[in-house]
């Protein structure tokens, strides 16, 4: 019995890792400039959030999980988890030309239900912006 043939896709049409609108921070200088900058915790996560007064309108989001949070099994299902919900939250809520870094806390960023996670991330998001 063979496998069935993939189908044919054209290259550059990969789904997005995040999302459209939304760009994932990867460097050690993003992450340090967002630590210095405004930060909201909730009981699932931590969100840092700062406005990089660039003329580029992208959101760009990091995500991570310290050794606190369990071994690597549970900080990589956190960090799903946590990218889920900013693919879902972030596009509608968060504001361009601003960095986002999601922190996974012990327990309850694998713990907490998927819609209970989504309204603490609106909830920071909230609480960072200043109002409009």
């Amino acid at each position: 019995m063979t496998p069935p043939e993939a189908p044919e896709t054209a290259t550059g049409n990969a789904p997005p890792a995040v999302s459209v609108c939304l760009e994932v921070m990867k460097t050690r200088a993003d992450f340090l400039a967002a630590a210095r900058a405004r930060r909201q915790g909730t009981t699932s996560m931590m969100v840092q959030g700062r406005n990089r007064q660039d003329d580029r309108p992208a959101i760009r989001v990091g995500f991570t999980c310290s050794k606190k949070v369990g071994n690597a099994v549970a900080r990589n299902r956190a960090k799903r988890r946590l990218r889920e919900a900013a693919r879902l939250v972030l596009p509608k809520h968060a504001l361009p030309g601003w960095d986002y870094v999601l922190i996974g806390r012990a327990g309850a960023t694998t713990s907490e239900p998927f819609d209970q996670l989504q309204n603490d991330l609106r909830h920071a998001l909230k609480k960072l912006h200043p109002a409009s």
